[in-house]
């Protein structure tokens, strides 16, 4: 089974009020996890992309905060795009994925969830790498 089977988007508790709007995220209850780390993405120029990475054992959850962008993910083999928009709405995204993001609106900000703390070894930064990783791991073909 391909890692992309298991990505979801995520729906969070909305309180509406005139005042404005509030919305909450409970780890282990709204997110399937404890948040062990937590980090946000913001000023991004136009046409640049974020991320182009997999991670062997990390789960994150992107939230758009503010704006909207796009998530491409591949497993090696297929590759599907996701649009965030609305802070009561996330993805998430399991370990094993290829990650970028890109079509930030301006002033988009997107906040991450993760269940690891960060550890440069889980990351796989080059694409060739990561397609051996992925032919290895979940028998994609060559």
């Amino acid at each position: 089974m391909s890692p992309l089977d298991k990505v979801r988007y995520l729906d969070f508790p909305k309180i509406c009020d005139p005042r404005g709007n509030l919305t909450f995220i409970e780890g282990g209850r709204h997110v399937p996890f404890p948040i062990k780390r937590v980090f946000y993405i913001y000023d991004v120029p136009g046409g640049a992309w974020r991320g182009a990475h997999a991670h062997k054992q990390c789960t994150q959850v992107l939230i758009p905060v503010a704006g909207s962008f796009d998530a491409r993910l591949s497993d090696g083999s297929e590759t599907r795009q996701f649009h965030l928009a609305g802070s009561d709405t996330a993805l998430m995204v399991p370990p094993g994925l290829w990650l970028s993001t890109h079509n930030y609106t301006t002033g988009s900000i997107c906040l991450v969830l993760c269940d690891e703390l960060y550890d440069e070894d889980d990351y796989i930064r080059d694409f060739d790498d990561y397609l051996e990783y992925a032919k290895n791991t979940f028998s994609i073909p060559s």
